[in-house]
């Protein structure tokens, strides 16, 4: 268990606050349906291979591989998993209603510093019965992970935590995302304006821009997450927050001359 409920000395307030973790994650609850539990790890897998495949490549995928499924089916598994191909398209974020809308500002841009541009990014994480959610915030120049988040839901609470903690570390130039509902969520940007903070959202149809987040979240599966079989969330946190640190501070990156991101991030 993530949470104990019943803890008669600590709140789940104060648990979740110990943990550093989504107060939504305290009420976790696995997926009931086997089979789409299933579909759902197959469907992981070869998005992280393969991002820009779409719904209807993914089916074939799973029919050669000997699952009977619609392409309706794996449309549906893919928004109850929050992906979704990364080609160009019309209407490739479902951005919330009447949001304000702001120009993407990353065009051309030369990123030359740390917290020069920090990104941002949901991925599906699987557990042994069920899954989870993923937030996390990375500063672009570095590829340092400055903070992250777990979730059972898709709500804009965890996103905004996750703002929050790495705010208390630094504060970047601009901060990019896609138009997701929960990036434009009035709470979400009100806390970006009030730091005088550039807001740039990803435009419908480019494909290429949040790459440095996309390579994360290979890099975490490929190392991490699909070397293990996480029993229940806070195995999952833990985990997770270890591959971080490992990432941050001692995994060698090729883009970085072979530097780590805290050498590169915290170098002034």
């Amino acid at each position: 268990m993530l949470i104990e409920n019943q803890n008669p000395i600590i709140s789940v307030s104060r648990q979740v606050e110990l943990l550093g973790i989504a107060r939504s994650t305290a009420y976790y609850a696995p997926v009931d349906n086997p089979e789409d539990e299933l579909f759902m790890r197959q469907i992981d897998g070869i998005y992280t291979e393969h991002p820009f495949y779409g719904k209807r490549r993914i089916r074939q995928i799973l029919l050669r591989r000997g699952y009977a499924i619609g392409v309706k089916k794996v449309c549906g598994l893919m928004r109850k998993m929050g992906i979704r191909a990364i080609y160009p398209k019309p209407n490739l974020s479902k951005a919330a209603h009447d949001h304000k809308k702001y120009p993407y500002l990353l065009r051309d841009l030369t990123i030359c510093r740390p917290n020069h541009v920090w990104g941002t990014d949901i991925t599906y994480i699987r557990l042994a019965h069920g899954f989870l959610y993923l937030v996390a915030i990375i500063d672009w120049f570095s590829r340092y992970v400055l903070s992250f988040r777990l979730s059972n839901t898709l709500e804009k609470d965890f996103c905004i935590e996750t703002l929050e903690a790495a705010l208390k570390q630094s504060t970047p130039e601009i901060h990019n995302s896609d138009q997701g509902c929960q990036f434009t969520s009035s709470e979400y940007l009100s806390i970006l304006e009030n730091q005088k903070i550039q807001i740039s959202m990803d435009g419908r149809g480019r494909a290429l821009d949040n790459i440095f987040t996309e390579r994360l979240w290979r890099s975490l599966k490929y190392e991490e997450v699909y070397l293990k079989s996480y029993e229940t969330s806070l195995q999952a946190y833990e985990e997770i927050k270890k591959y971080f640190t490992f990432y941050n501070h001692s995994r060698p990156h090729q883009s970085l001359n072979y530097k780590t991101p805290a050498e590169i991030y915290f170098k002034r």
